[in-house]
């Protein structure tokens, strides 16, 4: 069979990834194309875009980069009806991959459109949910929660598991001691300060400053950055030129191995960071102070941002949101997560979160759904 994958950033690239190797052992004639990263285009995806060509997050930078957002949906447009699939899978990415998704049902009708890693709804957003029911065919669900909500909603949904349980299980370098982790990279012996400010530059230019003025304050720490190897490095250097910290480049699952604490941008790295047993604070940054803060609650419907605190359904780890997220306030937080008994209690949260999301292979079991859903199908 022939599949068309679109994944928008790093973190949809690593799943995506996973989810291709799986597929390949589930059919054995698999070809692939699509947009994403290099971890997809190793598992033989020819791409038709990088994803570092098509993060732009925001009214105003997609509006600035409209020439190139209207250019990478033809290009997406054409590479799809050349390639003429028997499957689309999308992966995230919404306010492109749900255009690419009515293109094809209006112009592909028999290409089955699954969606892994679906669009946040429940959160915010609503409205996409009339072309959800229009365009996809099923929502391959990575959190256990969204099932009933997209049910409710006339959507057919399966759970899966998530994701991010068959990364750090398979991650690089597991198993790797610290003295290694110290040899290979260059960082020192002091306790690690792992600062996570996202995959696009926005989200960096927005987090990454307010995150080192606060960790400069902890002397017995280093402070270690994991960067993005799709963002240009003067990004970094331009952000960092008077601090002291390292920048380590795709490998933030080696560097949250060896962190004691994680300041951690608001997505996917704050599960992630969680499934790894780092104690953090998640932050996340816009422009518009307070009272855009305000406005947003009248449109997010959910009492939490993170991913660990929503599938926890509690007050697991702290959010520092827009107007919150300051030095001061990140400083506090950071001060609780030094005390041994936050720590603790934290990291039993931590254990239940594992439970709950179990430790069976999700890309294999979302292979597999997928093709049992596809000879459903064919056979109807």
């Amino acid at each position: 069979m022939k599949y068309f994958i679109i994944a928008g950033e790093a973190s949809g690239d690593l799943h995506a990834s996973n989810l291709i190797k799986s597929l390949k052992k589930e059919d054995s004639h698999a070809s692939f194309c699509g947009l994403g990263g290099d971890l997809m285009e190793a598992e033989g995806v020819r791409l038709v875009r990088h994803y570092r060509d098509m993060a732009f997050m925001g009214f105003i930078p997609v509006l600035l980069h409209a020439k190139t957002v209207l250019g990478n949906i033809r290009s997406c447009k054409e590479a799809v009806t050349n390639f003429a699939p028997d499957v689309l899978i999308l992966v995230d990415y919404p306010s492109f991959n749900l255009k690419i998704a009515q293109f094809v049902k209006e112009n592909m009708p028999n290409v089955a459109v699954y969606y892994y890693i679906s669009p946040k709804l429940w959160a915010w957003k609503e409205y996409r949910l009339k072309s959800m029911k229009r365009y996809i065919d099923k929502v391959f669900s990575i959190l256990p929660f969204e099932v009933e909500w997209f049910r409710e909603r006339g959507l057919e949904v399966e759970y899966v598991g998530n994701p991010c349980v068959d990364a750090i299980e398979n991650r690089p370098h597991k198993g790797e001691s610290r003295a290694e982790f110290e040899a290979r990279t260059g960082v020192d012996n002091r306790p690690i300060l792992a600062l996570l400010a996202g995959s696009r530059v926005q989200e960096i230019k927005g987090s990454l400053p307010i995150m080192l003025e606060s960790a400069i304050r902890y002397k017995d720490y280093q402070i270690v950055i994991a960067g993005v190897k799709s963002i240009d490095s003067s990004l970094y250097q331009q952000i960092t030129k008077n601090y002291d910290a390292k920048v380590i480049y795709n490998e933030t699952y080696e560097l949250l191995q060896q962190a004691d604490l994680a300041v951690v941008t608001s997505g996917t790295a704050t599960l992630e960071t969680a499934l790894m047993r780092v104690p953090e604070v998640v932050v996340y940054k816009m422009s518009g102070g307070w009272l855009f803060h305000r406005f947003l609650e009248l449109f997010i419907r959910v009492p939490y941002i993170s991913l660990v605190n929503l599938i926890a359904n509690k007050w697991l780890v702290q959010e520092l949101v827009i107007e919150e997220f300051t030095v001061e306030r990140l400083s506090k937080e950071i001060d609780k997560l030094r005390d041994i008994e936050c720590r603790k209690e934290m990291l039993k949260g931590y254990d239940e979160l594992i439970e709950l999301l179990g430790k069976e292979s999700v890309s294999d079991r979302a292979a597999r759904a997928m093709m049992l859903q596809y000879k459903k199908n064919c056979s109807i």
